[in-house]
């Protein structure tokens, strides 16, 4: 068997076996209490809804969860360059200086423009 091959069976096997061992930890030694207050609505430390379902939210959550996105992606750039770093010499390198100058660039757009502001 070759040392990818076995490799890919540990990862695998790790990332099958971990959730299943942490879910029976916890039926096994979680707490069992069953109440009336278990089955209350609860969200973001409001134990009561409160107002409409119909309310509207700030421009604001969407564009913070947008630009995360969009910065987060661009950071998963960096893993393959990272693992080919040396292949690609001092091409790949000025490129992903070029790479992160734009990245960089963007984020002082943003905050120059306020979208990262609460009011």
């Amino acid at each position: 068997m070759s040392h990818t091959v076995f490799s890919l069976i540990v990862a695998l096997a790790i990332a099958i076996g971990l959730p299943l061992i942490i879910l029976a930890l916890n039926t096994v030694l979680g707490p069992r209490k069953v109440g009336a207050h278990k089955f209350e609505p609860y969200e973001s430390g409001i134990t009561a809804p409160v107002g409409s379902a119909r309310e509207r939210f700030s421009i604001k959550f969407y564009l913070v969860a947008i630009l995360f996105i969009v910065f987060d992606v661009e950071a998963v750039f960096l893993f393959p360059w990272a693992v080919n770093f040396r292949d690609l010499g001092l091409f790949g390198l000025v490129e992903m200086f070029i790479f992160i100058g734009v990245l960089f660039a963007g984020f002082i757009y943003v905050l120059k423009k306020g979208a990262l502001k609460w009011d």
